[in-house]
């Protein structure tokens, strides 16, 4: 059994954790090595701690934890960062450890934050992924359109990245329907 709820300033070290294994697992084959490097448990750390810490009006960040209390996944999200495409809510980072992956659970953890950002206000989304990223099929499986493609810098390689979003986060919310 999991349990979805709110990212606690605790949980930083366990959210440090999988976003570290989920970049790693997730990324090897698409960035050089030496861009990953860039991304270690102590700076991903010290980046949670003062997100949790210090949360920004907005902010939604949520966990996924199994029955023996091990945060297994986590989606995090607030104002779209760009302001350039119409959408005002961006979902910063969603990762699950490889392990928990293909079980519906990116999809509770989508559903649990598009339920989230609304309470917050927010009507629409946008999401950031590598181009390359197989997962990138997620977001269109619940209905997101390809926005844009740009060129992102990740460490010192150049990557493509693609922007998918809902216009309508009640037309994200609505594919979760019983």
């Amino acid at each position: 059994m999991f349990k979805i709820r709110k990212a606690m300033p605790e949980d930083a070290e366990q959210i440090a954790n999988v976003h570290v294994q989920s970049w790693k697992s997730t990324y090897s084959d698409l960035i050089n090595e030496r861009d990953m490097s860039n991304i270690t448990l102590e700076n991903r750390k010290a980046l949670w701690e003062t997100i949790l810490k210090m949360p920004q009006k907005g902010q939604v960040a949520i966990v996924l934890e199994t029955e023996t209390g091990e945060i297994a996944g986590f989606v995090s999200g607030g104002k779209e960062r760009t302001q350039r495409f119409g959408y005002d809510g961006e979902i910063y980072a969603i990762y699950l450890l490889e392990s928990y992956q293909k079980q519906g659970l990116g999809a509770r953890l989508l559903e649990a934050f598009s339920e989230e950002m609304e309470k917050e206000g927010y009507v629409s989304l946008l999401v950031w992924v590598l181009t390359q990223n197989p997962s990138s099929n997620f977001y269109l499986k619940y209905g997101a359109k390809q926005v844009e493609e740009e060129q992102v810098l990740i460490g010192e390689g150049t990557y493509q990245e693609s922007a998918f979003g809902w216009r309508d986060i009640k037309d994200l919310r609505s594919r979760f329907s019983k």
